[in-house]
């Protein structure tokens, strides 16, 4: 049995899906919440400015990311994080 869960988004308005744990799920709506930005639009984000490397495993990196950027950043302060719509992700 698999612990993966599939999940529909939209980007840039096709329809896709997208296997995470439920663990990387739950991170990316954290970030959505802390954005305040549509999941949509963070994976089209993650999507427009990934490599070659799938949006499944960008979107892996770039939660790994984000969190260990938020870590560093000294009392937490929204306005330190990584900007997701600026792109510079």
């Amino acid at each position: 049995m698999s612990t993966l869960v599939n999940k529909n988004i939209t980007l840039k308005g096709r329809r896709t899906s997208l296997r995470l744990e439920p663990d990387m799920w739950e991170a990316l709506f954290e970030i959505c919440v802390r954005e305040e930005c549509h999941i949509s639009d963070l994976c089209t984000t993650v999507d427009e400015v990934k490599d070659e490397s799938s949006l499944t495993a960008a979107i892996r990196v770039f939660i790994l990311i984000y969190f260990r950027n938020a870590a560093s950043v000294d009392d937490h302060k929204q306005s330190d994080r990584v900007s997701l719509m600026g792109k510079a992700v």
